[in-house]
């Protein structure tokens, strides 16, 4: 796997996309979650499909990092 190239997701977009894509949750709802525009929650739920998409078209590696959040107790 070190081998890999790397493809990186800030863990905004990562959040994104598993609230909208994993969760199912309408893009108003999860952007009320981030504390976000829904305007902001489009752009990185596109970067983050963009990024996924290349990953798993060219065999890169994924990996999650970075990006501004704070930890939540609260389920969803």
């Amino acid at each position: 796997m070190s081998e890999l190239e790397v493809i990186s997701l800030v863990i905004e977009e990562f959040e994104a996309l598993r609230l909208v894509d994993l969760e199912g949750l309408q893009q108003e709802e999860a952007a009320q979650i981030m504390g976000i525009s829904r305007r902001a929650l489009w752009k990185d739920i596109q970067n983050a499909r963009t990024k996924v998409a290349l990953a798993l078209a060219t065999g890169k590696a994924i990996e999650i990092k970075g990006g501004n959040y704070v930890k939540s107790s609260k389920e969803i």
